[in-house]
């Protein structure tokens, strides 16, 4: 069987513009997808968005138009986004409008249905519509959503449930053994104290009436519509045409290596509990792998746009640059915490890792084989100077991105560099070039930064690929060349070498 895995967003609200939290969780996604394809020899990366909720009713209402007008028009945002930040996914799911899911929905509910597991009741609770969730009165703070800050209304209605608590010693036995790993360690504990505590039935409907006739409507009850949260859910497995056996779906889903779902902190409780409890019901295989990152903040509170403090990436890339933006999401901010990014921070890193570090690094070795050696990489010895440190590298920047910590992979990244300059000033290959005796050294020392720059061009794949490409052009190397720590020197004397254009150009910090 092919060694393939799955890897997937959660898919946002388009009831407006995207913010700076969603290109992270875009960014992340992108990231770990192109590292997975490394390690496997083909990976499936999933995103869309989610647009049956009561949150894209209200919006479209306000602004005087149809809510599929609306969410056609915002989906475009998103999908702009994610393709000047390069990431390049291979399906983008739109809930209310894409057949493979409007039907997998559908199928999943009759499946639940069929296992005994939904059934009616009446209900009354607290809602939050912007979390389009229920919460008890103990969760709230200060009586208000702990996400939005707002006062949940009360609802009552008549709703079909889902008899989650069946499936509580079948979550615990797959969080308990790691066949459903939840990373980190901290949300893992979150997790199963959540379902230990004991799980209760949820609602997974509402009322046409409430939901405004939006909706994918209950199978044989189109007095209901499916809760968004659920249909949501679905997304994953639906993309790949399950329900029409399409080989998409044993491949990257049924027989994958890794199913990988990438979500905020704050939905952790749908993806980790309710998801897995209806693919069980459904009969279909968990994910693998759940990886939680935190928020991006400012001054302390998450980002969102209705708290009024969203920041436009759009924005920002206009103003720096699609590689600053998205290294500096993916090199400054903790994987599994929150953090501020701000311009200042933006600017910094990029000018001083990649600017100053790494652009500067391949200009100076590019340029030293043109003006030593006519652009031609020469033969050298294998000395000890730069193998270690590579072979390093090489490592923990796969340790890292193995589990999920992007920023620490990029530090490995950044040490390799640091290495590698402080190698060109040891060896001052300026001064060799000016002692015949001094030539063997000179062409082991341009080998060397030579197929350590190539080793970071490759490394740097997953953070920054087109400028990865650039680099491994410049050393006349294909974008997608393989990497081992045992063949870093491999095919690499010989090469044709140019200097490029500054691949890494200085911007300007914001001014104050």
């Amino acid at each position: 069987m092919a060694n393939t895995g799955f890897i997937s967003t959660t898919i946002p609200y388009v009831n407006a513009r995207p913010h700076l939290g969603h290109a992270l969780e875009f960014v992340e996604t992108d990231a770990y997808a192109r590292f997975m394809r490394t390690q496997l020899d083909d990976v499936f990366f999933l995103t869309g968005s989610d647009e049956n909720s009561l949150k894209n009713v209200l919006a479209a209402e306000s602004a005087g138009i149809s809510t599929a007008d609306l969410v056609a028009r915002n989906v475009v945002a998103f999908q702009d986004l994610l393709a000047r930040l390069g990431c390049v996914p291979d399906h983008f799911v739109r809930t209310s409008v894409d057949p493979l899911h409007l039907e997998g929905a559908t199928e999943i509910w009759r499946r639940m249905a069929a296992a005994g597991d939904i059934y009616t009741r009446a209900y009354e609770g607290l809602y939050c519509v912007g979390c389009e969730q229920f919460y008890e009165p103990d969760e709230l703070v200060d009586g208000h959503c702990p996400e939005h800050l707002t006062e949940p209304e009360r609802v009552r209605e008549e709703n079909y449930f889902f008899r989650l608590s069946r499936y509580q010693e079948d979550l615990l036995k797959s969080l308990e053994s790691g066949e459903l790993t939840v990373h980190p360690e901290t949300r893992r504990n979150e997790v199963l104290a959540f379902v230990r505590a004991g799980l209760q039935d949820i609602s997974v409907s509402r009322s046409a009436q409430r939901a405004h006739g939006w909706g994918i409507p209950v199978p044989g009850d189109d007095s209901q519509v499916m809760y968004v949260w659920i249909d949501a859910l679905t997304n994953y497995t639906n993309a790949l045409g399950w329900t029409r056996d399409d080989p998409r779906y044993q491949r990257f889903w049924a027989g994958a290596d890794r199913r990988t779902h990438v979500m905020g902190k704050g939905v952790i409780r749908f993806h980790a509990v309710y998801w897995p409890a209806m693919l069980l019901s459904a009969g279909l295989p968990l994910p693998t792998d759940l990886v939680v990152h935190g928020y991006i903040t400012a001054g302390g509170r998450k980002l969102g746009k209705s708290l009024g403090n969203a920041v436009d990436p759009v924005a920002l890339i206009d103003r720096y640059g699609a590689r600053a933006v998205r290294y500096a999401l993916l090199a400054t901010f903790a994987p599994f915490g929150d953090g501020d990014v701000t311009e200042e921070r933006i600017v910094a890193a990029y000018n001083t890792d990649l600017a100053n570090g790494l652009g500067n690094l391949v200009s100076r070795v590019t340029s030293m084989i043109g003006r030593y050696r006519g652009g031609v990489v020469p033969s050298g010895a294998t000395d000890s100077g730069l193998g270690e440190p590579v072979a390093t590298a090489i490592r923990d920047v796969e340790t890292a991105m193995t589990a999920f910590d992007h920023r620490t992979a990029i530090q490995h990244l950044n040490t390799l560099v640091g290495r590698c300059n402080a190698y060109v000033d040891d060896n001052a290959p300026w001064h060799l070039a000016k002692r015949p005796e001094d030539a063997e050294r000179l062409d082991t020392c341009l080998l060397q930064t030579a197929a350590a720059v190539r080793a970071l061009g490759v490394l740097l794949r997953p953070f920054l690929p087109d400028a990865a490409t650039e680099i491994l052009a410049a050393l006349g190397q294909p974008a997608d060349r393989r990497l081992t720590a045992g063949g870093w020197l491999d095919g690499m004397a010989g090469t044709r070498v140019d200097k490029p254009a500054a691949i890494f150009p200085r911007i300007d910090a914001p001014a104050t």
